[in-house]
């Protein structure tokens, strides 16, 4: 299989505080990648150093055949511009609505775009996403937390990425509105071809659409594979987690 990111040795770390020491991940063209850990284990500043958000220390990050660690400004630009991000809390601007929130990375990458092609185009961003045509002119205070995801990811889409990262997307959902966006992503996987990095901690989403999962504990990714396969590892941390309860409920056994 082809490899989207690479990452191998990363370390990364605020002031006296290391949290990743030589972590390594390979992400396959095509599949949806859960990443899971417990508090702390850092997945979401693992998202934001891949993308360039945190700085690492030490390591490689190889995405979409760009060494991000070494590339010029220009060369990680022309590579981001082939993923998108979806943030926990959606990061919308307030003050737009939900149709110029997809239209602004649009514009900032073609200045020169026709209004009427920017504002087609991020109808349809919305309409991808599942949300009505009506919500196009509403502002994020305007419409529901489940609508604000949605909003989110029609935005990570503006750009028609390669690579999308989601991180946490169905954190504060109640169960059916989760599994609505865990069906929307799977959908919207196989209709663009997408490849997905998906921070969670929802066992039901890993067990819908994961195609393999990566496990942080130890400030490394201690395991990848698919649950049987982690389960088979023997890890304290991947038999608790996947073998409570909850575990046993989305996964069986």
């Amino acid at each position: 299989m082809t490899a989207a990111l690479t990452v191998e040795g990363l370390v990364t770390g605020f002031g006296d505080r290391t949290i990743h020491d030589g972590l390594s991940l390979t992400m396959h063209r095509g599949e949806v990648l859960g990443v899971v850990g417990g508090s702390g284990t850092g997945k979401s500043v693992l998202l934001r150093a891949i993308i360039g958000l945190v700085p690492p220390r030490a390591g490689r990050i190889d995405l979409l055949g760009t060494r991000m660690d070494e590339a010029g400004e220009e060369a990680r630009r022309a590579a981001l511009r082939r993923t998108g991000v979806m943030f926990q809390d959606g990061a919308l601007f307030s003050s737009l609505t939900l149709r110029q929130n997809v239209e602004a990375p649009m514009l900032e990458r073609f200045p020169g775009l026709d209004p009427r092609t920017s504002r087609g185009a991020a109808e349809l961003k919305l309409a991808l996403a599942g949300l009505p045509p009506e919500a196009a002119d509403l502002r994020p205070s305007e419409i529901s937390g489940g609508m604000r995801k949605r909003a989110g990811l029609a935005r990570a889409l503006a750009l028609d990425p390669e690579v999308v990262f989601l991180d946490e997307p169905t954190a504060g959902l109640d169960p059916i509105g989760a599994s609505a966006f865990d069906a929307l992503i799977l959908d919207l996987k196989r209709a663009l071809g997408l490849t997905v990095f998906f921070v969670t901690h929802d066992l039901d989403s890993l067990a819908a659409i994961c195609d393999r999962v990566a496990v942080l504990a130890d400030r490394r990714v201690v395991a990848v594979g698919t649950v049987p396969e982690l389960r088979a590892t023997g890890h304290p941390w991947i038999e608790r987690y996947f073998g409570g309860p909850r575990g046993r409920a989305a996964f069986g056994g």
